[in-house]
């Protein structure tokens, strides 16, 4: 199981590669804790968890080109 500090991580790349959000933590700036995305945005964010949780679950790395097209 992965620590905290590694999902944290993991949610920040995802966050950054898929939703261009450059950060999680909160800003106390509505222009910066708030952000308007693309609902495939959102889909392709919730495929690479999904991939992770299912490669957590086996133990393998998932390619990051088949998480979503």
């Amino acid at each position: 199981m992965k620590s905290s500090q590694e999902i944290d991580q993991l949610f920040n790349r995802i966050a950054n590669e898929h939703l261009y959000i450059e950060t999680l933590e909160t800003q106390h700036r509505d222009r910066l804790d708030f952000h308007e995305v693309a609902v495939w945005g959102i889909k392709c964010a919730l495929a690479a968890a999904y991939a992770e949780g299912i490669a957590a679950g086996k133990k393998v790395k998932v390619p990051r080109s088949k998480q979503c097209n």
